[in-house]
């Protein structure tokens, strides 16, 4: 499991037989040593040699906050709704002047770096971090420290030998180091449909040389096939064999809820339509890349498929930071097409539920942390935003390098100081326990100060009344000649992430609703994930609309998509409607969420009859030319260490928004 900043020691892997030239691996005695892990893939790949002494990297040196104790406990205090100094939240200015790194400790990291012959970068105003490039030498010289090349997975990648150091003093200034290695924990998207699995993290190869054009071409086409339903059970599956243990005969799948079936289905309808509509709120949606369709993707989802709330031009913005970095991968690298999907659904989800708010997209340089982390803090402290959704996520919380926490625990303390509330995507690998080997929860969503949103299988009916709402766990039985194999309940296939942190101990909101036999390991107790739910379920999922990359050319086309990818920007978009009624931004809002439960404001999401939709699609992905597969989805597979039960839960938190008491509640003042 990954480890706390505080816990994380440097680890040391000896390169038998290897002469590396331009610094000690041992830290001098005058010098300050520098947080710092060397990543687990140094153990499985093959020593090369020393790295190429004239090859160019970027580092990113976090510094420490003067006061992040005093930080922490004024975040607490202006979001708890006991407290006397509930929403009375700092402007970014005060934050940086209470808080942040002093200038005279910018100015001697800045000093340290460039004399060691380092290009300073851009420095964000609140001084998270300063980037530095420069050549492996000069790295080297700069952090005493020797790097070295690898051979793993096929790729040439590098590493640091042993733990980095700063003068004297300096050392004193900084909570890590990330840039020294080529791989950085890779984050990827939250979109679930059969066509996309999460990947693995992959070795960033930080030592290339040219810059990379910025701009990849579009998704490789997708599109959802008949037979399926305009709503749940309008058409049943008479042709197909019994699949024994659900009802049958088996309804198709859904071909994807539009935006009024899901106003409809969480009873926010009426709200809208009497102007209660997120206008006057600021939703930012962050994901990496940007799509050069996206604006106009949306316009024409939303002509189509919501015309009485058409995006107008004035709602929409957008800012992307270019790959201007030589040491950034390739977007092929991080599968930057991919990232479009991504950034689509997000963007029609949001307007589906708040279609009078404001969105600002922004676009990471990569899907590296590092830039993304970069991304999100500039929304942060410039408050770009009054609410931002983040649909991504790292599997488990291994291998967290130490400068990155620190830097994620810096943002998101900020954006509680501001008034800003951080929604992140749950993850769409169950309990994670199929990719990893044992049950784990997702990070960044474990964080304390980040609202996690999970998933639900959703069943709207002809009048967009909820018949149906499940935990998002899927089972899958494939039609193989005259049965579904296997027998029921399936094998997993994926679903609503979630589980009790290793990193992160349980936050006082907690404590009177997460059950002690959800939060306790072994004598401690710690973060349980998800908060809070909403669709997730690709088979019950959305209806996206998307340029795409088709056989026949490049236009606007439709299909269903899901994931907790789709579950955090639809409750991004509930929470503008409650900032809206109540006429201030919530910010941080898991204090005044839990003090909700039962209440009324939540659906509890919980067990039911064993029940399977039947769906079909595409071999290739675009149409009948290969041919079809046939498949029946089971909904809340059981055989998982998380499962949803009568109360909190590790699939659905405290459930699903009931739009009328939910506002109502987190309306008042």
């Amino acid at each position: 499991m990954r480890r706390t900043a505080a816990a994380i020691a440097a680890l040391t892997v000896g390169l038998a037989g290897i002469a590396v030239a331009g610094g000690s691996a041992a830290a001098a005695t005058d010098r300050d040593p520098v947080p710092w892990t060397q990543p687990s893939w140094v153990s499985a790949a093959a020593a090369v040699g020393a790295a190429e002494p004239s090859a160019t990297a970027t580092v990113r040196v976090m510094l420490r906050w003067r006061d992040l104790a005093g930080a922490h406990a004024t975040a607490s205090a202006v979001s708890d709704p006991t407290n006397a100094q509930y929403h009375r939240y700092l402007s970014a200015a005060q934050v940086r002047a209470r808080f942040g790194p002093t200038p005279a400790a910018e100015q001697r990291v800045v000093a340290w770096l460039a004399g060691a012959g380092l290009h300073i970068g851009d420095i964000p105003a609140n001084a998270l971090y300063v980037p530095a490039t420069g050549t492996v030498t000069q790295l080297q010289r700069a952090f005493s420290t020797s790097i070295a090349s690898y051979r793993y997975r096929g790729r040439s990648v590098h590493a640091a030998t042993a733990a980095p150091s700063a003068p004297v003093g300096v050392g004193a200034e900084v909570v890590g180091v990330s840039g020294l290695d080529s791989v950085v924990t890779q984050r990827t998207p939250g979109i679930a449909h059969d066509r996309d699995r999460a990947a693995a993290p992959q070795p960033r190869h930080a030592l290339a040389g040219a810059a990379v054009p910025t701009v990849a071409p579009p998704s490789t086409g997708f599109r959802t096939p008949g037979p399926c339903s305009k709503y749940w059970g309008q058409k049943l599956d008479g042709i197909d064999p019994r699949f024994t243990g659900v009802p049958n005969p088996m309804p198709y799948v859904p071909c994807g809820y539009q935006p009024a079936q899901l106003r409809s289905a969480y009873g926010i309808d009426h709200a809208i339509a009497n102007g209660n509509d997120g206008r006057g709120v600021r939703v930012a949606v962050v994901d990496a890349y940007a799509s050069p369709t996206a604006k106009s993707d949306l316009k024409t989802y939303t002509r189509k498929f919501d015309p009485t709330h058409v995006l107008t031009g004035s709602q929409y913005s957008e800012r992307v930071f270019p790959e201007t970095d030589p040491s950034l991968e390739a977007p092929d690298q991080c599968d930057a097409s991919g990232w479009y999907g991504e950034e689509t659904l997000d963007l029609e989800a949001v307007h589906t539920m708040a279609p009078g708010a404001a969105i600002l997209y922004v676009g990471a340089a990569s899907c590296l942390d590092d830039d993304i982390n970069a991304a999100l803090n500039d929304v942060v402290d410039h408050h770009r935003a009054d609410i931002v959704t983040n649909s991504y996520g790292n599997s488990g919380e291994v291998g967290i390098p130490a400068a990155e926490l620190a830097a994620f625990d810096t943002i998101t303390t900020q954006a509680a100081l501001e008034g800003i509330g951080l929604y992140f995507s749950s993850g769409d690998d169950g309990d994670e326990a199929a990719v990893l080997g044992h049950p784990a929860a997702d990070y960044s969503a474990t964080s304390p100060q980040v609202t996690a949103v999970g998933g639900t299988s959703l069943g709207v009916d002809a009048t967009g009344h909820t018949v149906l709402e499940r935990g998002w766990e899927t089972g899958i039985a494939s039609l193989t000649g005259t049965r579904f194999r296997p027998a029921y309940p399936g094998d997993f296939l994926y679903g609503s992430g979630g589980g009790t942190s290793m990193l992160y101990r349980e936050p006082d909101y907690q404590r009177a609703v997460v059950p002690d036999a959800l939060a306790k390991i072994g004598k401690r107790r710690g973060r349980v994930v998800p908060d809070i739910a909403i669709l997730g379920d690709p088979n019950t999922g959305m209806l996206v609309g998307q340029t795409q990359q088709f056989s026949d050319g490049v236009y606007f086309d439709t299909y269903r998509i899901g994931g907790t990818s789709l579950s955090s920007p639809l409750f991004a978009g509930v929470m503008a409607l409650a900032d809206q009624r109540s006429g201030y931004a919530h910010g941080f809002a898991n204090p005044a969420l839990y003090r909700l439960y039962r209440s009324g404001a939540f659906t509890d999401v919980t067990p039911g009859a064993p029940v399977a939709t039947v769906r079909v699609n595409f071999v290739n992905g675009q149409n009948a030319v290969d041919g079809t597969s046939t498949s029946a989805r089971i909904i809340d597979f059981p055989h998982l260490s998380i499962h949803t039960a009568v109360g909190y839960d590790r699939v659905t938190g405290m459930g699903t928004p009931w739009g009328p008491t939910f506002l109502l509640l987190m309306g008042a003042r």
